[in-house]
């Protein structure tokens, strides 16, 4: 196991940052500096806590590269990213930018509106360092990701729009990283305590690290 979880950071919701040698960000939201470090962002969907023009803004610099869902174009032009710095994809897609290798993964609810498999969204799993570094998106715990070698993932625990405490728990335990960062919880809708619930049910063979800045 390398270090790289203690390069990982939280600020609020899914808006994750990763130093691996390049600087990965994770739809960026609720930011309060403009650090301008980002070499790659991602985006998983088109909600506003997970695509924020003005936080992207903070974390841009002009040489910045973006991978977004394909379903996302009209959004992406609207916000005035240009067209040949992003990379779109679907759902079950593989492809590699700057350098970095990733799979695009489903991300969608179950028996919820919120985020439906129509829409097209994705969560992502990042080759770095040799882990396999999984940022979810908004999603309940589908069965074909609990499947795949993850080593760290990043979990949403809040409820109503995400997998609860409870539910995420046994979606991490069934996958069995090695390491599981609880995150989308708090202050906005979802159960402000999801973390400690979400640590309490996971099984002790995988390590929980709470990673969350802004509370």
């Amino acid at each position: 196991m390398t270090k790289l979880i203690d390069r990982i950071t939280v600020n609020a919701q899914s808006s994750i940052r990763i130093d691996s040698g390049k600087i990965l960000r994770f739809d960026p939201f609720l930011l309060k500096e403009e650090p301008h470090d980002a070499d790659v962002i991602f985006i998983t969907h088109s909600h506003p806590d997970h695509f924020s023009p003005e936080d992207i803004k903070k974390v841009s610099k002009p040489e910045t590269l973006f991978v977004a869902p394909e379903s996302m174009k009209p959004d992406i032009e609207k916000a005035g990213i240009a067209a040949e710095k992003c990379l779109f994809v679907n759902p079950g897609e593989s492809a590699e930018i700057a350098g970095v290798s990733f799979k695009a993964l489903p991300a969608y609810n179950i028996g919820r509106p919120f985020h439906t498999p129509e829409s097209r969204w994705v969560g992502y799993a990042v080759e770095l360092e040799g882990e396999l570094v999984y940022a979810a998106g908004d999603t309940d715990g589908l069965d074909e990701i609990a499947a795949l070698p993850i080593t760290i993932a990043l979990m949403p625990v809040g409820g109503k729009f995400t997998t609860d405490a409870r539910e995420a728990a046994e979606f991490i335990n069934k996958m069995k990283p090695k390491i599981a960062v609880p995150i989308h919880f708090g202050g906005m809708p979802g159960t402000a305590s999801a973390d400690r619930e979400f640590i309490a049910a996971v099984k002790p063979t995988v390590k929980v690290v709470r990673k969350l800045l802004l509370e």
